[in-house]
């Protein structure tokens, strides 16, 4: 017989399937699972991510109870500060030294294991976390030698290994590997917006509401409106409502946004699979299922398979390619403070008050308005990086940050210096305009440029552009752009130069 081990599951490993809970020995093995006061306060976490993480990690302890395994918890009510105190406590009540777990998502969280264990005597084994689809030894293979990595390469590489939307010759069904571009319409209000079932709250969950609504009485989080699975069963449920309702029209309005709703046809899944209610291989085979049986087009199912099979391992991949010094970059020297009203969403421009206030009060919000409105703001204006990374890690559900900050410091910040994306994704008002229908209702003008009524993006783009034209002179995708900058009159350049100081200041003071 072995000797008895602490597994240690982490509040978003919670899958029957963990690599650590596949070897436990239930006669003598221990679960060890925590919520942690370190854990739920290092930013200032979204109320409904912190009720959604704890009320699914108390019916996944029950669920493992009733399995018959044996299940040390704690309770945030029970005042353990972190998880380095759990392990402790625990071990020093069993006399188990050898804790085994599956590899954090977060590089911190590897860290103060490391410390911990160093300083307690502990001996921690790690395995590999394979509900990932691609491991990270296997992503550093992919990245080794190449210039750029970018996401489209790796994506394909991912269809050919997992077999998903190819044909009996192995190439991409429809003949291509990307329908991008068939999936960017704007919102015009003429088609009939799914209506979300409500989740029904158990007891358990009721508890973790008024807890959290108790001792978080000041974060971010409408918890009258939580409506959240807190099961595997119940993502189910929601993965196979999107699937039936919404998959059809997802790749058509996966970049548009509406003033009347804040989901369109998004599948509200990201936050189930990143805490392990769902599998990310079986939600990729759902999808090409629902195309194969007629019941969405190629480039919806196509879409959606690319955001989980192509993004989600990339980012991750990337992630720990790069870190720690990832999170430490900042090339186009951001550092403008993150004002108030980022907590508040107290601003006129109506995009970015609707991007803003449903983050803050539902903790979603699509990736557009993450990287187009919010992002977009972000970047043009130089706001800190640090700062703006930490936002998005507290308001969003989904956030950890093997996902957020790639895809923040990255995707929306260019603080990586390309090393995500080949060029900043900078834009005006008209892309905004295009996109949806919150002009419609906003008092600034996405057709002008200077003025009281100018939409605020038109100046800060064209300051943004002028601000950073040698960082970007030899980068072959900006040539046009500084080219139209620089096609237009002095007299024009120092007009929208001294109107976007001017916007710059009443709203960043």
């Amino acid at each position: 017989m072995q000797n008895p081990k602490i597994i240690l599951v982490l509040g978003d490993q919670l899958s029957r399937e963990l690599a650590p809970l596949r070897e436990l020995d239930p006669q003598q093995d221990v679960v060890l699972m925590a919520e942690v006061r370190d854990e739920a306060t290092y930013v200032t976490h979204n109320r409904h991510k912190i009720a959604l993480i704890f009320a699914a990690m108390r019916h996944f302890r029950d669920d493992l109870r009733a399995a018959g395994f044996k299940v040390h918890y704690f309770q945030y009510e029970d005042g353990v500060a972190s998880l380095g105190e759990a392990l402790q406590q625990v071990s020093a009540e069993t006399d188990i030294t050898e804790v085994v777990f599956c590899e954090p998502g977060e590089h911190r969280v590897s860290e103060h294991l490391d410390a911990v264990a160093d300083e307690v005597g502990l001996e921690l084994r790690w395995l590999p976390d394979d509900r990932f689809l691609c491991s990270l030894d296997a992503f550093r293979d992919w990245a080794e030698g190449r210039k750029q990595l970018r996401m489209e390469y790796f994506y394909r590489q991912m269809r050919r290994q997992h077999k998903l939307l190819l044909d009996e010759q192995g190439k991409p069904e429809g003949g291509k590997w990307n329908y991008d571009q068939q999936n960017r319409a704007g919102w015009r209000g003429k088609d009939a917006i799914p209506e979300r079932p409500d989740i029904a709250r158990d007891t358990l969950t009721e508890e973790v509401l008024d807890l959290v609504e108790r001792e978080f009485p000041d974060n971010p989080g409408d918890l009258t409106r939580f409506n959240f699975a807190v099961t595997a069963a119940a993502a189910e449920e929601q993965l196979t409502f999107f699937i039936q309702h919404c998959l059809p029209k997802f790749g058509q309005y996966q970049d548009a946004m509406a003033e009347e709703s804040p989901w369109l046809y998004h599948s509200l899944v990201s936050m189930y699979l990143n805490i392990g209610l769902l599998d990310p291989l079986a939600v990729c085979r759902a999808a090409e299922d629902a195309w194969r049986e007629g019941q969405c087009d190629l480039a919806a199912a196509e879409g959606f398979i690319r955001q989980i099979l192509g993004w989600r391992e990339y980012v991750r991949g990337l992630y720990w390619l790069k870190m720690p010094d990832y999170a430490e970059l900042n090339t186009l020297d951001a550092t403008t403070p993150l004002p108030d009203w980022f907590w508040t969403a107290d601003t006129d421009m109506q995009c970015l008050h609707k991007a803003l206030q449903q983050s803050l009060d539902l903790g979603y919000g699509h990736h557009i308005q993450r990287l187009m409105v919010i992002g977009n703001f972000a970047l043009l204006t130089g706001l800190d990086v640090k700062q703006v990374c930490d936002w998005y890690l507290a308001v969003y559900v989904d956030a950890f940050e093997w996902v957020e900050l790639p895809n923040t410091l990255g995707m929306a910040l260019h603080a990586d210096g390309g090393i995500m994306a080949s060029k900043p994704y900078a834009a005006s008002g008209k892309y905004i305009k295009r996109q949806g229908d919150h002009c419609d209702h906003c008092r600034y003008r996405p057709d002008k440029m200077t003025g009281s009524d100018a939409c605020p993006y038109n100046s800060l783009y064209w300051q943004f552009i002028d601000r950073h034209q040698e960082a970007f002179s030899d980068n072959g995708r900006m040539g046009l752009t500084l080219n139209n900058w620089q096609r237009k009159s002095a007299d024009e350049r120092q007009s929208i130069l001294t109107w976007a100081d001017k916007t710059r200041e009443r709203l960043l003071g």
